[in-house]
Protein backbone atom coordinates (compact mmCIF):
# COMPACT_ATOMS: atom_id res chain seq x y z
CA UNK A 1 0.00 0.00 0.00
CA UNK A 2 1.77 3.16 -1.21
CA UNK A 3 0.95 6.54 0.32
CA UNK A 4 -0.60 9.30 -1.72
CA UNK A 5 2.13 11.50 -3.27
CA UNK A 6 0.78 14.59 -1.53
CA UNK A 7 0.53 12.92 1.87
CA UNK A 8 4.15 13.51 3.01
CA UNK A 9 3.98 17.15 1.97
CA UNK A 10 0.67 17.69 3.74
CA UNK A 11 1.87 15.91 6.82
CA UNK A 12 5.03 17.99 6.93
CA UNK A 13 3.12 21.24 6.56
CA UNK A 14 0.58 20.31 9.20
CA UNK A 15 3.09 19.01 11.74
CA UNK A 16 3.99 22.59 12.58
CA UNK A 17 0.38 23.09 13.73
CA UNK A 18 0.53 20.27 16.23
CA UNK A 19 -0.30 21.53 19.69
CA UNK A 20 0.92 19.92 22.88
CA UNK A 21 -1.77 17.92 24.65
CA UNK A 22 -0.78 19.62 27.90
CA UNK A 23 -1.58 23.15 26.66
CA UNK A 24 -5.35 22.65 26.28
CA UNK A 25 -5.24 20.66 29.52
CA UNK A 26 -3.84 23.70 31.34
CA UNK A 27 -6.38 26.06 29.77
CA UNK A 28 -9.23 23.70 30.65
CA UNK A 29 -7.93 23.46 34.22
CA UNK A 30 -7.87 27.26 34.42
CA UNK A 31 -11.49 27.36 33.22
CA UNK A 32 -12.45 24.77 35.85
CA UNK A 33 -10.72 26.73 38.62
CA UNK A 34 -12.54 29.92 37.58
CA UNK A 35 -15.93 28.16 37.47
CA UNK A 36 -15.38 26.04 40.60
CA UNK A 37 -16.62 28.56 43.24
CA UNK A 38 -19.98 29.03 41.50
CA UNK A 39 -20.24 25.30 40.79
CA UNK A 40 -19.73 24.40 44.46
CA UNK A 41 -22.02 27.18 45.65
CA UNK A 42 -24.86 26.28 43.27
CA UNK A 43 -24.29 22.54 42.92
CA UNK A 44 -28.03 21.83 42.68
CA UNK A 45 -28.18 23.75 39.41
CA UNK A 46 -28.14 21.07 36.65
CA UNK A 47 -26.58 23.52 34.20
CA UNK A 48 -23.57 24.10 36.45
CA UNK A 49 -23.27 20.36 37.07
CA UNK A 50 -23.13 19.86 33.30
CA UNK A 51 -20.42 22.51 33.02
CA UNK A 52 -18.46 20.83 35.81
CA UNK A 53 -18.75 17.46 34.09
CA UNK A 54 -17.70 18.92 30.76
CA UNK A 55 -14.57 20.56 32.15
CA UNK A 56 -13.61 17.56 34.28
CA UNK A 57 -13.96 15.06 31.43
CA UNK A 58 -12.19 17.42 29.03
CA UNK A 59 -9.23 17.70 31.41
CA UNK A 60 -9.18 13.93 31.87
CA UNK A 61 -9.25 13.32 28.10
CA UNK A 62 -6.18 15.44 27.48
CA UNK A 63 -4.31 14.00 30.43
CA UNK A 64 -4.90 10.38 29.40
CA UNK A 65 -4.69 11.01 25.63
CA UNK A 66 -1.15 12.36 25.89
CA UNK A 67 1.27 9.84 24.29
CA UNK A 68 3.33 9.58 27.47
CA UNK A 69 0.21 8.81 29.54
CA UNK A 70 -0.99 6.24 26.99
CA UNK A 71 2.34 4.41 27.22
CA UNK A 72 2.24 4.58 31.04
CA UNK A 73 -1.34 3.21 31.19
CA UNK A 74 -0.48 0.28 28.93
CA UNK A 75 2.66 -0.47 30.91
CA UNK A 76 1.02 -0.28 34.35
CA UNK A 77 -1.94 -2.49 33.41
CA UNK A 78 0.15 -4.88 31.33
CA UNK A 79 -2.54 -4.92 28.62
CA UNK A 80 -1.45 -3.67 25.18
CA UNK A 81 -3.55 -0.75 23.96
CA UNK A 82 -5.94 -0.77 26.93
CA UNK A 83 -5.51 3.00 27.00
CA UNK A 84 -7.61 3.11 23.82
CA UNK A 85 -11.00 2.09 25.29
CA UNK A 86 -10.21 4.13 28.40
CA UNK A 87 -9.55 7.33 26.43
CA UNK A 88 -12.48 6.62 24.10
CA UNK A 89 -14.73 6.16 27.14
CA UNK A 90 -13.63 9.49 28.59
CA UNK A 91 -14.19 11.13 25.20
CA UNK A 92 -17.67 9.58 24.96
CA UNK A 93 -18.51 10.85 28.46
CA UNK A 94 -17.28 14.28 27.37
CA UNK A 95 -19.63 14.15 24.38
CA UNK A 96 -22.51 13.28 26.71
CA UNK A 97 -21.64 16.28 28.91
CA UNK A 98 -21.80 18.55 25.83
CA UNK A 99 -25.31 17.34 25.09
CA UNK A 100 -26.40 17.60 28.75
CA UNK A 101 -25.09 21.15 28.78
CA UNK A 102 -27.21 22.18 25.80
CA UNK A 103 -30.25 20.30 27.14
CA UNK A 104 -30.22 22.24 30.41
CA UNK A 105 -29.06 25.46 28.80
CA UNK A 106 -31.91 25.39 26.31
CA UNK A 107 -34.53 24.78 29.01
CA UNK A 108 -33.03 27.14 31.59
CA UNK A 109 -33.56 26.10 35.20
CA UNK A 110 -36.58 23.90 34.49
CA UNK A 111 -34.95 20.92 36.12
CA UNK A 112 -38.28 19.19 36.68
CA UNK A 113 -39.51 19.76 33.15
CA UNK A 114 -40.64 16.42 31.70
CA UNK A 115 -38.99 17.16 28.38
CA UNK A 116 -35.70 17.96 30.08
CA UNK A 117 -35.82 14.76 32.14
CA UNK A 118 -36.53 12.67 29.04
CA UNK A 119 -33.68 14.27 27.10
CA UNK A 120 -31.30 13.81 30.04
CA UNK A 121 -32.20 10.13 30.40
CA UNK A 122 -31.81 9.59 26.66
CA UNK A 123 -28.35 11.15 26.58
CA UNK A 124 -27.13 9.31 29.69
CA UNK A 125 -28.48 5.93 28.60
CA UNK A 126 -27.31 6.24 24.99
CA UNK A 127 -23.77 7.27 25.80
CA UNK A 128 -23.47 4.89 28.75
CA UNK A 129 -24.44 2.15 26.32
CA UNK A 130 -21.75 3.34 23.91
CA UNK A 131 -19.12 3.19 26.68
CA UNK A 132 -20.16 -0.34 27.66
CA UNK A 133 -20.09 -1.48 24.03
CA UNK A 134 -16.61 0.01 23.56
CA UNK A 135 -15.21 -2.24 26.28
CA UNK A 136 -17.02 -5.31 24.95
CA UNK A 137 -15.64 -4.74 21.45
CA UNK A 138 -12.12 -4.17 22.80
CA UNK A 139 -12.30 -7.41 24.77
CA UNK A 140 -13.26 -9.30 21.61
CA UNK A 141 -10.57 -7.66 19.44
CA UNK A 142 -7.07 -9.02 18.91
CA UNK A 143 -4.70 -6.02 19.31
CA UNK A 144 -1.32 -7.35 20.51
CA UNK A 145 0.88 -4.61 18.97
CA UNK A 146 1.00 -1.46 21.05
CA UNK A 147 0.21 1.73 19.11
CA UNK A 148 0.68 5.08 20.82
CA UNK A 149 -0.21 7.62 18.11
CA UNK A 150 -1.83 5.86 15.16
CA UNK A 151 -3.96 3.10 16.70
CA UNK A 152 -7.12 4.04 14.77
CA UNK A 153 -5.55 3.58 11.34
CA UNK A 154 -3.28 0.68 12.33
CA UNK A 155 -6.25 -1.39 13.53
CA UNK A 156 -8.81 0.12 11.11
CA UNK A 157 -9.43 -3.25 9.44
CA UNK A 158 -9.15 -5.44 12.56
CA UNK A 159 -12.44 -7.18 13.47
CA UNK A 160 -14.20 -5.69 16.50
CA UNK A 161 -11.55 -3.01 16.84
CA UNK A 162 -12.85 -1.59 13.57
CA UNK A 163 -16.36 -1.39 15.01
CA UNK A 164 -15.08 0.12 18.26
CA UNK A 165 -13.26 2.90 16.42
CA UNK A 166 -16.27 3.62 14.20
CA UNK A 167 -18.61 3.67 17.22
CA UNK A 168 -16.72 6.27 19.22
CA UNK A 169 -16.14 8.47 16.16
CA UNK A 170 -19.82 8.47 15.24
CA UNK A 171 -20.80 9.29 18.84
CA UNK A 172 -18.31 12.16 18.85
CA UNK A 173 -19.51 13.46 15.48
CA UNK A 174 -23.19 13.44 16.46
CA UNK A 175 -22.51 15.30 19.71
CA UNK A 176 -20.33 17.87 17.93
CA UNK A 177 -22.96 18.54 15.27
CA UNK A 178 -25.83 18.98 17.71
CA UNK A 179 -23.89 21.09 20.20
CA UNK A 180 -22.32 23.31 17.57
CA UNK A 181 -25.65 23.98 15.85
CA UNK A 182 -27.44 24.90 19.10
CA UNK A 183 -24.63 27.14 20.36
CA UNK A 184 -24.50 29.09 17.09
CA UNK A 185 -28.28 29.51 17.30
CA UNK A 186 -27.96 30.97 20.81
CA UNK A 187 -25.37 33.49 19.66
CA UNK A 188 -28.09 35.19 17.63
CA UNK A 189 -30.40 35.48 20.66
CA UNK A 190 -31.35 39.05 21.56
CA UNK A 191 -30.46 40.55 24.93
CA UNK A 192 -27.26 38.59 25.61
CA UNK A 193 -24.48 40.21 27.59
CA UNK A 194 -21.59 41.16 25.29
CA UNK A 195 -19.08 39.03 27.20
CA UNK A 196 -21.46 36.06 27.20
CA UNK A 197 -21.96 36.45 23.46
CA UNK A 198 -18.18 36.37 22.91
CA UNK A 199 -17.94 33.31 25.14
CA UNK A 200 -20.59 31.59 23.04
CA UNK A 201 -18.67 32.47 19.87
CA UNK A 202 -15.59 30.72 21.23
CA UNK A 203 -17.70 27.75 22.34
CA UNK A 204 -19.34 27.53 18.92
CA UNK A 205 -15.97 27.67 17.19
CA UNK A 206 -14.62 25.01 19.54
CA UNK A 207 -17.49 22.59 19.01
CA UNK A 208 -17.34 23.18 15.25
CA UNK A 209 -13.58 22.45 15.27
CA UNK A 210 -14.34 19.19 17.07
CA UNK A 211 -16.04 18.10 13.87
CA UNK A 212 -12.70 18.37 12.09
CA UNK A 213 -11.30 15.87 14.58
CA UNK A 214 -14.02 13.32 13.77
CA UNK A 215 -13.93 13.93 10.02
CA UNK A 216 -10.13 13.67 9.85
CA UNK A 217 -10.01 10.40 11.77
CA UNK A 218 -13.00 8.90 9.96
CA UNK A 219 -11.52 9.82 6.58
CA UNK A 220 -8.20 8.18 7.51
CA UNK A 221 -9.99 5.04 8.70
CA UNK A 222 -12.17 4.79 5.56
CA UNK A 223 -9.05 5.30 3.44
CA UNK A 224 -7.53 2.24 5.11
CA UNK A 225 -10.67 0.27 4.28
CA UNK A 226 -10.30 1.18 0.62
CA UNK A 227 -6.58 0.43 0.47
CA UNK A 228 -5.29 4.02 0.66
CA UNK A 229 -2.95 5.70 3.14
CA UNK A 230 -4.16 8.98 4.66
CA UNK A 231 -2.71 8.27 8.09
CA UNK A 232 -1.39 11.83 8.35
CA UNK A 233 -4.98 12.94 8.89
CA UNK A 234 -5.10 10.73 11.98
CA UNK A 235 -1.66 11.53 13.37
CA UNK A 236 -1.43 15.25 12.55
CA UNK A 237 -4.74 16.89 11.68
CA UNK A 238 -6.97 15.18 14.24
CA UNK A 239 -4.76 15.80 17.33
CA UNK A 240 -4.21 19.43 16.32
CA UNK A 241 -7.95 19.93 15.78
CA UNK A 242 -8.72 18.38 19.17
CA UNK A 243 -6.23 20.62 20.96
CA UNK A 244 -7.44 23.77 19.22
CA UNK A 245 -11.09 22.84 19.84
CA UNK A 246 -10.51 22.20 23.54
CA UNK A 247 -8.63 25.47 23.92
CA UNK A 248 -11.45 27.38 22.21
CA UNK A 249 -14.05 25.72 24.44
CA UNK A 250 -12.04 26.53 27.57
CA UNK A 251 -11.64 30.14 26.45
CA UNK A 252 -15.39 30.23 25.82
CA UNK A 253 -15.99 29.47 29.51
CA UNK A 254 -13.26 31.85 30.69
CA UNK A 255 -14.17 34.91 28.60
CA UNK A 256 -17.53 35.78 30.29
CA UNK A 257 -16.03 35.55 33.79
CA UNK A 258 -12.70 37.18 33.02
CA UNK A 259 -14.32 39.82 30.81
CA UNK A 260 -16.90 40.81 33.39
CA UNK A 261 -14.25 40.81 36.14
CA UNK A 262 -11.89 43.03 34.14
CA UNK A 263 -14.75 45.26 33.05
CA UNK A 264 -15.85 45.76 36.67
CA UNK A 265 -12.26 46.53 37.69
CA UNK A 266 -11.97 49.02 34.85
CA UNK A 267 -15.22 50.71 35.92
CA UNK A 268 -13.95 50.96 39.51
CA UNK A 269 -10.66 52.51 38.43
CA UNK A 270 -12.55 54.87 36.12
CA UNK A 271 -14.89 55.91 38.95
CA UNK A 272 -11.89 56.35 41.25
CA UNK A 273 -10.23 58.68 38.73
CA UNK A 274 -13.49 60.52 38.08
CA UNK A 275 -13.76 61.40 41.80
CA UNK A 276 -10.27 62.95 41.88
CA UNK A 277 -11.38 66.59 41.18
CA UNK A 278 -13.92 66.55 44.00
CA UNK A 279 -11.48 64.82 46.36
CA UNK A 280 -8.87 67.53 45.68
CA UNK A 281 -11.43 70.29 46.16
CA UNK A 282 -12.53 69.12 49.62
CA UNK A 283 -9.01 68.42 50.97
CA UNK A 284 -8.94 71.76 52.77
CA UNK A 285 -12.21 70.87 54.49
CA UNK A 286 -11.08 67.39 55.55
CA UNK A 287 -7.73 68.68 56.73
CA UNK A 288 -5.56 66.43 54.59
CA UNK A 289 -5.44 63.78 51.93
CA UNK A 290 -7.56 60.65 51.80
CA UNK A 291 -6.07 57.48 53.36
CA UNK A 292 -3.73 55.73 50.92
CA UNK A 293 -2.72 52.06 51.00
CA UNK A 294 -0.52 50.84 48.15
CA UNK A 295 -1.67 47.26 48.54
CA UNK A 296 -5.36 48.08 48.78
CA UNK A 297 -7.69 46.55 46.19
CA UNK A 298 -9.44 48.83 43.66
CA UNK A 299 -12.69 48.30 45.56
CA UNK A 300 -11.11 49.43 48.83
CA UNK A 301 -9.49 52.48 47.22
CA UNK A 302 -12.81 53.50 45.73
CA UNK A 303 -14.61 53.05 49.06
CA UNK A 304 -11.98 55.11 50.87
CA UNK A 305 -12.19 57.95 48.35
CA UNK A 306 -16.00 57.98 48.46
CA UNK A 307 -15.98 57.96 52.27
CA UNK A 308 -13.39 60.72 52.35
CA UNK A 309 -15.49 62.93 50.05
CA UNK A 310 -18.77 62.32 51.89
CA UNK A 311 -17.22 63.05 55.28
CA UNK A 312 -15.82 66.32 53.94
CA UNK A 313 -19.18 67.28 52.42
CA UNK A 314 -20.90 66.70 55.76
CA UNK A 315 -18.38 69.04 57.39
CA UNK A 316 -19.07 71.55 54.64
CA UNK A 317 -22.86 71.33 54.92
CA UNK A 318 -23.31 74.49 57.08
CA UNK A 319 -21.49 76.60 54.48
CA UNK A 320 -23.69 75.53 51.58
CA UNK A 321 -26.00 78.16 50.09
CA UNK A 322 -29.30 76.67 48.93
CA UNK A 323 -30.37 79.86 47.17
CA UNK A 324 -27.16 79.81 45.14
CA UNK A 325 -27.78 76.21 44.18
CA UNK A 326 -31.27 77.01 42.94
CA UNK A 327 -30.03 80.02 40.93
CA UNK A 328 -27.15 77.96 39.49
CA UNK A 329 -29.55 75.21 38.47
CA UNK A 330 -31.85 77.67 36.69
CA UNK A 331 -28.83 79.31 35.07
CA UNK A 332 -27.55 75.96 33.79
CA UNK A 333 -30.97 75.16 32.34
CA UNK A 334 -31.03 78.59 30.75
CA UNK A 335 -27.73 77.80 29.04
CA UNK A 336 -29.42 74.86 27.33
CA UNK A 337 -27.97 72.04 29.44
CA UNK A 338 -30.05 68.95 30.12
CA UNK A 339 -31.58 68.56 33.59
CA UNK A 340 -29.18 65.99 35.05
CA UNK A 341 -26.09 67.88 33.93
CA UNK A 342 -27.57 71.15 35.14
CA UNK A 343 -28.18 69.66 38.57
CA UNK A 344 -24.58 68.38 38.79
CA UNK A 345 -23.14 71.75 37.71
CA UNK A 346 -25.32 73.58 40.22
CA UNK A 347 -24.08 71.31 43.00
CA UNK A 348 -20.45 71.83 41.89
CA UNK A 349 -20.91 75.62 41.91
CA UNK A 350 -22.45 75.42 45.40
CA UNK A 351 -19.56 73.33 46.73
CA UNK A 352 -16.96 75.65 45.18
CA UNK A 353 -18.66 78.62 46.80
CA UNK A 354 -18.86 76.81 50.17
CA UNK A 355 -15.15 75.91 50.09
CA UNK A 356 -14.23 79.53 49.31
CA UNK A 357 -16.58 80.81 52.01
CA UNK A 358 -15.14 78.47 54.62
CA UNK A 359 -11.63 79.47 53.66
CA UNK A 360 -12.37 83.22 53.86
CA UNK A 361 -14.91 83.28 56.68
CA UNK A 362 -15.03 80.12 58.85
CA UNK A 363 -17.97 81.54 60.86
CA UNK A 364 -20.26 82.02 57.86
CA UNK A 365 -23.29 79.76 57.30
CA UNK A 366 -25.68 78.97 54.51
CA UNK A 367 -29.44 78.73 54.56
CA UNK A 368 -29.36 75.43 56.47
CA UNK A 369 -31.73 73.51 54.15
CA UNK A 370 -29.37 72.63 51.29
CA UNK A 371 -30.05 69.36 49.42
CA UNK A 372 -27.08 67.47 50.88
CA UNK A 373 -28.72 64.14 50.02
CA UNK A 374 -28.12 64.74 46.32
CA UNK A 375 -24.53 65.80 46.99
CA UNK A 376 -23.80 62.65 48.97
CA UNK A 377 -25.43 60.29 46.49
CA UNK A 378 -24.23 61.83 43.21
CA UNK A 379 -20.63 62.63 44.05
CA UNK A 380 -19.39 61.17 40.77
CA UNK A 381 -21.66 63.40 38.64
CA UNK A 382 -20.61 66.42 40.69
CA UNK A 383 -16.92 65.51 40.40
CA UNK A 384 -17.20 65.06 36.63
CA UNK A 385 -18.90 68.45 36.39
CA UNK A 386 -15.78 70.02 37.95
CA UNK A 387 -13.84 68.99 34.83
CA UNK A 388 -15.86 71.45 32.72
CA UNK A 389 -14.38 74.70 33.98
CA UNK A 390 -15.85 76.82 31.17
CA UNK A 391 -19.39 75.66 31.94
CA UNK A 392 -18.86 76.23 35.66
CA UNK A 393 -17.62 79.78 35.02
CA UNK A 394 -20.65 80.48 32.83
CA UNK A 395 -23.08 79.06 35.39
CA UNK A 396 -21.40 80.93 38.29
CA UNK A 397 -21.53 84.17 36.36
CA UNK A 398 -25.19 83.70 35.50
CA UNK A 399 -26.07 82.56 39.04
CA UNK A 400 -24.41 85.64 40.51
CA UNK A 401 -27.10 87.86 38.91
CA UNK A 402 -29.97 88.45 41.38
CA UNK A 403 -33.20 86.61 40.62
CA UNK A 404 -35.14 89.89 40.23
CA UNK A 405 -32.71 91.10 37.57
CA UNK A 406 -33.04 87.81 35.70
CA UNK A 407 -36.83 88.07 35.72
CA UNK A 408 -36.73 91.71 34.52
CA UNK A 409 -34.39 90.91 31.64
CA UNK A 410 -36.53 87.96 30.62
Amino acid sequence: MSPHPLAPVAAASITGLYVSFWLPGLVLTAALVIKLPSILKLWRDPLLRAVAGLLLFACAVFVFAAPSTIAWTNRVTGVPNIAAPWVYSLLTALCASWLLLVVHWRNGRTERNARTRRATRWVVCAYAGVVALLWVLFALADVPVEQIRDLDTYYATTPYMREMILLYLLGHMVASLITSRLVWNWIRTDGLDAWLRWGLRFLGAGFATNLLFSVAKLTAVVARWTGHDLDWLNTNIAPSAACIAATLVAVGFIVPHAGQYLHERWLMRRRHRALRPLARLVRTVAGGREPLALRATPEMRLIRRETFIRDALLQLARFLDEELRVRAHEAALGLGLERGRAQALAAAVTILDAVETRRNDPDAAGTGDTDTLYLLQEIQAVSEALHHTDEIKAVRAAAAVPAESMSTHE
